[in-house]
This record gives C-alpha cells, sequence and structure tokens, in this order.
C-alpha cells in the first residue's frame, strides 16, 4: 500500500511563487511507485486547494481558470484526523466525506505564514508527521534576530547588528541612527527580520540611505534588523539534511550576483520561464575554496542547524570576508528554495531519494514522539476532596 502525501505550497507570502516552483519541483522528484501525491495549494488569501492541475506550473498563468478545475479543502483542527475534507459538502444531508487520508505532509511553504512555525504549529495541533522544523525552529530559524541571539550564545560566529521595531523607528529615529553610526559605521544592510528571498533588503553607505533603507524594511515586517556589512564578500551555502541529533552536509555553492547583495533576480529570475527557483540561479558548485575553509563552513553549517533544533532538509548561508577570510553564518533557510536538491544532486543523492529521506525522516520523528508523555491519566476532579469550590484555576487545590 502506497504512503500518501500531501505537499503544501502557495500561501500568504511574498515568496508565494517561488514556493509554487519549489513545490513543482518536489512533486516532480517523488516516486510515484512508493507515494500517492496529493498537492495542496494555499492562495494569497489563505484558502486550500487541490487538484492535479495544481503539478503543472505553467496553470498558474490564470490563477482564476486553475482553482475554478479544483476543489476546495481544509483539515480540522482535532488531533489524530489526517483527513483532507471538502470546503463544500455535497450530498442529502451535507456531510463531509474525506477527499484523502493524509499519511505525511511536506511543507514547500517560503517565508511568512509557512517557513516561520504558524503552518507547523498547525500540523502540530492535528498530530500529523510532517518533514522539515518543527514550531520553535522555524521560528528561530525564520526570525534573523532571534536566530543571530541563539548562534552568537553559543559561540557560532555573526556580524554584528542593531535591531529595533517599527514602532521605536518612529518614536526614537534620531537616537537609534546614532547608535548604529556608533556601533556599526558605514555601510550596512538592512533587512525585514523575518522575510526571506531578499525581500526588503537594502545596502545604506550613509545616514540618507540608511532611513530609505528601513523605511522599506518596514513596510515587510514589524523588526529590522541593520548589520554590518562585510566588504569584499563572497557569500557560500551549504545544505544540511537530517535531525539535531544525526545530519549530514552538502557541497558548497557560491551564488554569483549581480551587485551587491544577492538579490531576489539573481536567486530566482533565472532559466526560463517555467524552469526558475534556486536550483536555475548562477552559482559555482563546488564553491572554489580552501580545503579548510570549506570544512569550517560545513562545519558551521551542521552547527547552526544542530543548535537551532532543525530537522529535514535547511540551507545554511555564510560569508566569507575576503580580506580577512573570517567565517560569518548570515542565515539558515528551514525551507530552502527548491529544496537545495541541487547541492544533494552534487553530492550525489538524487532528488528523489531526497524527498524519500524526508519522509522517514517525518515519521521517525513521529515515532519519536509518540514515545513521549505529554499529559497524565488521571482526573484531579474526581478525586474527591482534592479541589475545593473556588473560581479561577488554581484556587482551592491543595
Amino acid at each position: 500500500m502506497k504512503t500518501t502525501i500531501a505537499v503544501f505550497f502557495g500561501g500568504r507570502s511574498t515568496e508565494h511563487e517561488i514556493s509554487v516552483i519549489s513545490a513543482n519541483q518536489a512533486m516532480a522528484a517523488i516516486n510515484d511507485e512508493l507515494y500517492d501525491v496529493v498537492p495542496v495549494y494555499i492562495t494569497k488569501q489563505g484558502r486550500w486547494y487541490t487538484g492535479e492541475k495544481l503539478r503543472d506550473v505553467k496553470n498558474y498563468r490564470n490563477i482564476d481558470k486553475l482553482l475554478a478545475e479544483c476543489t476546495e479543502v481544509y483539515m480540522r483542527p482535532v488531533y489524530g484526523d489526517y483527513a483532507l475534507y471538502p470546503a463544500k459538502a455535497k450530498g442529502l444531508f451535507g456531510s463531509a466525506k474525506p477527499l484523502a487520508e493524509i499519511d505525511v505532509v511536506i511543507p514547500v511553504l517560503h517565508g511568512s505564514n509557512g517557513e516561520d512555525g504558524i503552518f507547523e504549529g498547525v500540523l502540530e495541533t492535528i498530530g500529523i508527521p510532517y518533514a522539515g522544523c518543527n514550531t520553535l525552529a522555524s521560528a528561530n530559524g525564520m526570525d534573523k534576530i532571534t536566530m543571530k541571539m541563539i548562534l552568537a550564545a553559543d559561540g557560532i560566529p555573526v556580524v554584528d547588528y542593531v535591531w529595533f521595531t517599527d514602532k521605536q523607528w518612529f518614536a526614537r529615529r534620531d537616537e537609534l541612527i546614532a547608535r548604529i553610526e556608533e556601533k556599526l559605521g558605514y555601510p550596512v544592510i538592512v533587512k525585514p527580520a523575518n522575510l526571506g528571498s531578499s525581500v526588503g533588503i537594502g545596502c545604506a553607505e550613509n545616514r540618507e540611505q540608511l532611513i530609505a533603507c528601513i523605511d522599506d524594511a518596514r513596510l515587510y515586517s514589524t523588526r529590522i534588523i541593520v548589520e554590518d556589512m562585510v566588504e569584499n564578500l563572497q557569500e557560500i551555502n551549504c545544505a544540511v539534511l537530517g535531525d539535531a541529533d544525526e545530519y549530514v552536509t552538502s557541497v558548497l555553492e557560491e551564488p554569483i550576483k549581480s551587485g551587491e547583495i544577492l538579490s531576489y533576480q539573481d536567486k530566482y529570475m533565472g532559466g526560463t520561464k517555467d524552469d526558475r527557483g534556486m536550483h536555475a540561479a548562477k552559482k559555482r558548485i563546488p564553491a572554489d575554496l580552501p580545503a579548510d575553509e570549506t570544512e569550517r563552513i560545513r562545519f558551521l553549517a551542521g552547527e547552526t542547524f544542530r543548535v537551532l533544533g532543525c530537522h529535514g532538509v535547511s540551507r545554511v548561508d555564510v560569508m566569507v570576508d575576503g580580506k580577512t577570510r573570517d567565517i560569518y553564518v548570515n542565515e539558515i533557510n528551514t525551507i530552502p528554495g527548491s529544496l537545495s536538491f541541487y547541492l544533494w544532486e552534487a553530492a550525489g543523492i538524487k532528488f528523489s531519494d531526497l524527498m524519500d529521506r524526508l519522509v522517514k525522516l517525518a515519521l521517525k520523528r513521529k515515532r519519536e514522539q509518540s514515545a513521549k508523555t505529554v499529559s497524565y491519566d488521571a482526573n484531579i476532579f474526581a478525586m474527591g476532596g482534592g479541589v475545593k469550590g473556588g473560581v479561577k484555576g488554581a484556587k482551592g487545590i491543595k
């Protein structure tokens, strides 16, 4: 009997289109002799749809027509119910019969409302096995501020930074500018704290540019981070596969950027109209680095994955200072573009094998979680005398 995999993608995110591309690549790679694949597309308005036509990226040129040929669906937030239900029930009494019984979920949701732990929390509420980082690791990995705090606390090198909220920027602009100039100087990189794909990121070489970059970044996030800019930057990426206790690292890649920072266009607008995504971006694989630097970067990528408690496949991006050769961890992508399949293929792991490993990792984690205690088989309310008639929770408990 085949295992049924639901691949979720799209979502309420600025990286919506990239998610569609990555998911279609992933679904095409899944071995259909072993698995049945159920595509679940989340629109930009947050509605869920399924249908075979979702598996052809060309159909997304006309979204209204595509959705008209698909079925709107939902999952119940009930622990143990792994069914996918039609949103519009049919039949005499309007009862919803499941369209599919899902065994494993593979989220391919890039960016906010998908990669940041929100969707993972829904899956954990249902209790369904899923591939990828859990809610905590996803949230920490997505937020650049929290991530840097955790990594620095464990001795993993990150660049100096200043962070603040959009409300602080409005209330204390002059104070924050002075702090940035005193601690970091120029040039700096300004980023929304919880977005990926280089959205909202800008480089500032003076105060006027700094203000403009922050005003742009605050359009995308309530939290902004300003980082010391590594000059003569060499950006290197390394994928990691497994869980926090047992993982492997990929070969390294060096993305080729067109400007001072790797842009959205650099990452995703290569290739043909229907064959875009991270795998189509210009890059060097393997990266042209000395052996000792290669091993150091792979070590830091693995440590980042471990310290953040990651699971499944992630990509860690590091920065190498061209002058000093110092290496800094820049960020982790807990659901990387194209699932970084091209890095694993360069390491001898086929895309279909990568998807198979993700399914097995999801089922392994579910088995391990099932062995943990989450509640006590006791009812203190039936113990007689242990609880007196108080109000508000613990009052009256002895």
